[in-house]
């Protein structure tokens, strides 16, 4: 397997960190593709649990490189704390490379990202508010500071001069915030410029050489196809590529050289921030009542929902086959990893959406038009469940109780994708391989 894709299959948030922390040691290089700090991975560090941000969870294995590729955007005091956290952990970050190309969150982009959310009041898209989206439109401006120009303080200054006289005004004027001076924001980064550059390359170049070399490469994406900024809910969407084409672009790796993509969805879903969410059942804060607020509840405490990034209580409900669907196909997924499959242990019954009723019409696809999506109405089938049975401790699929194993192979029919790993609990060793 010269290389493979992982990525999320829902909204985020379905467990990509333990997946990739697993299978890292199969892979040479293990690389991140898109995203920033806006994403969380958990993995397990002995008997710890680290949440990464932006450094690629192959870090956490000696054998594999860990590569942050040009699609990737980079806050470099989140990068330097992470590094100095893992360092700290007896975690060497000695083999990271860095793309050259990535572009680089300043100051600014933060506060403008907290402002924009302010100023939408209701109509809010949830971000971060770590500047993502605002990195990413200067970087299709083309007016993006990128890694590789705090290594020339010239060139720094006069990028960073030609950005203030554009956002100092809006940051002002329209917000009544702070603004910069080119000494403040120098000051700030360019000591980062010497702590990151022994680790900064070509990383193009590194990872076409690698394959010719016949090593293998692991992609690992952040957020979910759901949150793609094209393919996903628009616009409550991220400002990247989450889906397996932005491997490519945002690595400089052929498609050509990616022969596996690996979906990862929980046995449920889960979203964080606004944007719809057919299947969501709404918490009782929120004016949820009866059997759904209290399923909604049960799979919040007992997945422990919470944001690995924002500590923000994420958004639940049912397993939803519609997107399964869709993001088989916008990824062309091979196979899929489902996790949290303990968490369902929790009901009797079991729902699953297969498809979607707006103004009288059924949606067996993915709808066109958002106007539909945020009206859509769940269409359910309900499967026995396997209440109070502890699935934790199975080791193969034929330990799992018949209830579970109907429910995995339901899943499988009617998204037409195999599961090829079924995680029964956190650890690394609570995971059920099939076909990996």
């Amino acid at each position: 397997m010269p290389s493979t894709v992982l990525v999320g299959a829902q909204w985020g948030d379905e467990g990509k960190g333990k997946i990739t922390d697993l299978i890292a040691s199969d892979f040479d290089y293990v690389v991140r593709f898109q995203g920033g700090n806006n994403a969380g991975h958990t993995v397990i560090h002995g008997d710890k649990k680290l949440a990464l941000h932006l450094m690629p969870s192959g870090v956490m294995y000696e054998n594999a490189v860990p590569v942050i590729g040009n699609g990737v955007i980079i806050d470099p005091g989140v990068l330097v704390k992470e590094m100095a956290m893992l360092e700290a952990e007896g975690i060497s970050c000695k083999r990271l490379k860095i793309s050259c190309d990535a572009h680089v969150i300043m100051p600014y982009h933060k506060d403008l990202d907290g402002a924009d959310e302010k100023r939408l009041g209701s109509n809010q898209i949830g971000t971060t508010k770590r500047g993502i989206g605002p990195c990413y439109q200067d970087k299709a401006a083309r007016k993006g500071i990128r890694i590789q120009d705090l290594l020339d303080e010239k060139i720094f200054r006069l990028k960073v001069e030609t950005a203030l006289a554009q956002k100092n005004p809006i940051l002002e004027k329209i917000y009544g915030l702070h603004t910069y001076t080119v000494e403040e924001i120098c000051d700030e980064y360019l000591p980062y410029a010497r702590i990151l550059k022994p680790y900064m390359e070509e990383t193009a170049q590194l990872l076409n050489r690698a394959l010719r070399e016949g090593k293998n490469i692991l992609f690992e994406g952040a957020q979910g196809t759901l949150l793609d900024i094209d393919h996903g809910t628009y616009p409550y969407v991220t400002s990247s590529s989450c889906c397996a084409g932005g491997a490519a672009t945002g690595t400089g790796v052929g498609p050509v050289n990616i022969n596996r993509v690996l979906g990862i969805q929980k046995a449920y879903v889960t979203r964080v921030g606004g944007g719809p969410f057919p299947t969501e059942l709404t918490f009782p804060e929120d004016g949820g009542t009866g059997q759904d607020a209290v399923d909604g509840e049960t799979l919040c405490s007992v997945g422990h929902e919470f944001g690995v990034t924002t500590g923000r209580k994420r958004r639940c409900g049912w397993f939803d086959a519609v997107i399964a669907r869709y993001a088989a196909e916008v990824n062309g997924l091979t196979d899929v990893a489902l996790t949290k499959l303990d968490v369902l242990s929790a009901f009797d019954t079991i729902k699953v959406c297969v498809a979607y009723e707006c103004d009288g019409k059924r949606y067996d696809y993915f709808p066109m038009q958002q106007s539909v999506l945020f009206h859509a109405k769940p269409i359910y089938e309900e499967l026995p469940g396997w209440k109070d049975v502890d699935i934790t401790q199975c080791k193969t699929y034929g330990e799992l109780p018949e209830n579970t194993r109907k429910y995995v192979e339901y899943l499988e029919e009617i998204t037409g994708v195999p599961m090829s790993i079924v995680s029964v609990g956190p650890d690394r060793d609570q995971t059920i391989m099939r076909g990996w």
